[in-house]
C-alpha cells in the first residue's frame, strides 16, 4: 500500500469516523445534482448539474480544470466537501493536502487541523494509487465532488477496464459526483468537453493600446447524455501568474496568500 493511500486511509478515519455512503444516509440529498456555481453551464448539464452516483468524463479541451476549480469552491460555499486526485499537480496554492496533514511520528505528533473550507487534495506518485484514492475518496461518502487529474502522469494514466468499473461501483455506492479529466468517455453517464473560443478572448490593453495580457476568455462547454445534447458559452476571468525562475531557491509561496 503507497504512502498516499495510508494517509488518506487514516484521514478518513480519523476525522470522519461516522462517514457512511450518502444513498444511505439521504435519498433525497443523492437526487439533487452537484452544482458548479456556474449557471449557464449548469442549465447545459441534465438535471441541473454534475449527478450524483455516477461518472462524468470530462475530455480537457481548454478551460475543464478552471471550471471544475470553480465547482470545487461552489460545493465548499453550499457547506460540502471537495477533493481532488492530482496527479498532475497542478492544484492551486491553498488547498490542503493529505501529504502536508499527515502526523510526523518522529516528532510525535497527531493530525493537523484541516478545515473544510479548502479542497482535499492528494499527490499520487504513480498511477495505481492515483486509482485506489479516489477509489476510497468515493466510497467513503464524505466528499460530495471528487475530481480525478492524471493526465500530466505516465501514458495512458487514466482508468481502464476494470478500473474503470470499480470507480463507476464507488461512485454508486459514496453517491457523490465523479469527474475525470480524460478524452475518453467509457461508462461515463456525462460526457462534456470545453474548449477555448480562439475569437472570444478579451484583452488587456498595453501603453501604446496593443493588446498585452488577458482579461477574460470564452469557454465553450458541450454536455451529452442519454437522450441529452447541450452546449453552453461561459466566460472566465484570467488571472496572471508570474512563472517561476529554475534557479530561484527556496519553497515557491507565490499565490498562496490569495
Amino acid at each position: 500500500m503507497s504512502a498516499q493511500l495510508r494517509a488518506l486511509r487514516q484521514l478518513i478515519a480519523d476525522r470522519f469516523p461516522d462517514a457512511a455512503p450518502l444513498a444511505e444516509r439521504d435519498a433525497n440529498r443523492v437526487a439533487r445534482p452537484v452544482s458548479t456555481g456556474i449557471a449557464a453551464l449548469d442549465a447545459a448539464f441534465p438535471g441541473g448539474g454534475l449527478p450524483r452516483g455516477k461518472l462524468t468524463a470530462w475530455a480537457p479541451e481548454g478551460g475543464a480544470a478552471a471550471v471544475l476549480r470553480a465547482a470545487s469552491r461552489a460545493v465548499i460555499a453550499a457547506g460540502e466537501r471537495a477533493a481532488w486526485v492530482d496527479g498532475a499537480r497542478t492544484a492551486m496554492a491553498g488547498w490542503a493536502s493529505a501529504e502536508s496533514l499527515a502526523p510526523s511520528t518522529a516528532r510525535g505528533e497527531s493530525w493537523r487541523e484541516w478545515t473544510d473550507g479548502v479542497p482535499l487534495v492528494i499527490h499520487p506518485t504513480d498511477r495505481v494509487s492515483a486509482l485506489r484514492c479516489a477509489e476510497l475518496l468515493l466510497k467513503c461518502g464524505a466528499f460530495s465532488l471528487v475530481v480525478l487529474d492524471v493526465l500530466g502522469m505516465a501514458p495512458r494514466a487514466e482508468p481502464m477496464g476494470t478500473e474503470t468499473v470499480r470507480l463507476a461501483r464507488a461512485t454508486r455506492e459514496g453517491g457523490g459526483a465523479f469527474v475525470v479529466l480524460t478524452p475518453s468517455g467509457s461508462m461515463a453517464a456525462l460526457r462534456v468537453a470545453a474548449k477555448l473560443d480562439p475569437h472570444g478572448v478579451r484583452w488587456r490593453r498595453g501603453p501604446w493600446g496593443e493588446p498585452a495580457l488577458p482579461a477574460e476568455a470564452r469557454i465553450e462547454v458541450r454536455a451529452r447524455a442519454l437522450g441529452w445534447n447541450a452546449k453552453a458559452r461561459i466566460v472566465l476571468p484570467v488571472a496572471p501568474y508570474d512563472v517561476r525562475c529554475a534557479v530561484e531557491p527556496g519553497v515557491d509561496r507565490r499565490g498562496a496568500g490569495r
